[in-house]
């Protein structure tokens, strides 16, 4: 049995952030989130070493997903907390320890570390160095250490039951504190075997760290929809029953601003249209909330690893007059995305009685959006 320990239960101070790291949301996940789902399925069960105070937070979080997965409550230093994360891990033969601020460890460098350590009983990623390191005292250079034989040392790191337990046993009797598991590994006098690494298995640790991950890359989207105007049907345009003499005809509630809005977002990630994914064939979709297909869309663009930056929208419609209505469309369509409300813009104009808009047989929308590809999923 393998048992990933996923330490998170630091203070995080370098983020400078009031809010804990693990829960800062990265392409509508939290981040400790994000890590835990890089490890399904390699794992038999999962150890989260919470912040101490915020264990309910985290078995919220945990509860979302479908790992076989317990919180314990962390020390006031990592080591502590992953001794509290051995403590828990019961009868298990191996141990994988991964940071619980590293979200984009490459599978096959997991697989690859826990093949190795099957073999040596320890295994751990590791990167050459491309900066020359010097090492201070006092303010001043002491020596210049020769890089080619330095790496630096990355999680997740994985060891065999008894390798692992007796290393922190052993630094607890000794009073040896380290931010590194393998190091307590090495006191031992065991041996600790290396894998190559990945650079994109980054640690989140600063907010320029953050920033990175949210923008790696860029993709836009149009989209444009139009529907007739009928007796008999609530008008809905952003979420929103607007009063008026007529509705829009549809399949769903024929939200033509709603539907602009997913074709942008589909389009952006090339995962085809609204009626590719909510045809009107489908009774399933009969009268739904375009807002409900909002949200769906949103989840397929998250499992593809991106998260929208922003949306620009425009409904043209000769009548009603909508600019009332805008602020609370905005806030309907961001809080559906999990964007804040300043990121969707929403205008509304006339043809000026041209066209089918202007003599009012129908309303149209067009949307253009930004997402980031926060991570490229097959």
């Amino acid at each position: 049995m393998l048992t990933a320990i996923v330490p998170a239960a630091g203070l995080g101070t370098r983020m400078k952030s009031a809010e804990n790291k693990q829960f800062i949301n990265i392409a509508g996940q939290p981040l400790l989130a994000r890590t835990l789902l890089s490890l399904e399925g390699l794992a038999d069960r999962y150890v989260v070493v919470a912040r101490a105070g915020e264990e309910r937070r985290y078995r919220d979080l945990v509860a979302h997903l479908s790992l076989d997965a317990v919180v314990v409550t962390g020390g006031e230093t990592r080591q502590q907390s992953v001794y509290a994360g051995l403590e828990a891990a019961g009868e298990s033969q191996w141990i994988l320890i991964h940071d619980g601020c590293r979200p984009f460890a490459p599978r096959e460098l997991i697989e690859q570390l826990i093949a190795v350590a099957r073999k040596t009983g320890a295994a751990i990623p590791v990167l050459p160095l491309v900066d020359t390191v010097k090492e201070i005292r006092g303010g001043v250079v002491v020596s210049t250490p020769d890089r080619r034989c330095l790496r630096a040392v990355q999680t997740p790191q994985v060891f065999r039951w008894d390798v692992i337990w007796q290393a922190h046993c052993q630094a607890r009797e000794q009073g040896l504190e380290s931010t590194d598991d393998a190091a307590l590994v090495e006191a031992t006098g065991a041996a600790v075997s290396v894998v190559e690494g990945s650079p994109e298995n980054v640690k989140i640790t600063t907010p320029l760290d953050l920033e990175k991950a949210k923008r790696p890359g860029f993709r836009v989207g149009t989209g444009f929809d139009a529907h007739g105007l009928v007796g008999g049907r609530p008008l809905i345009i952003g979420g929103m029953e607007i009063p008026h003499t007529q509705g829009l005809d549809g399949h769903s509630d024929a939200d033509v601003l709603v539907h602009a809005i997913i074709d942008a977002l589909l389009g952006a990630a090339a995962l085809g249209d609204l009626g590719a994914h909510f045809p009107d064939t489908d009774n399933q979709y009969k009268n739904i909330s375009s807002l409900t297909l909002l949200a769906r869309a949103r989840e397929l663009l998250e499992t593809k690893g991106y998260c929208i930056v922003n949306i620009d929208a425009t409904v043209i419609a000769q009548r009603p007059k909508l600019a009332a209505h805008i602020p609370k469309m905005r806030g309907k369509i961001a809080d559906v995305l999990g964007i804040e409300h300043a990121d969707i813009s929403i205008k509304a104009t006339t043809t000026e009685g041209m066209g089918f808009t202007g003599r009012e047989e129908g309303i149209a929308a067009q949307a253009a959006c930004l997402i980031q590809v926060l991570k490229e999923v097959d």
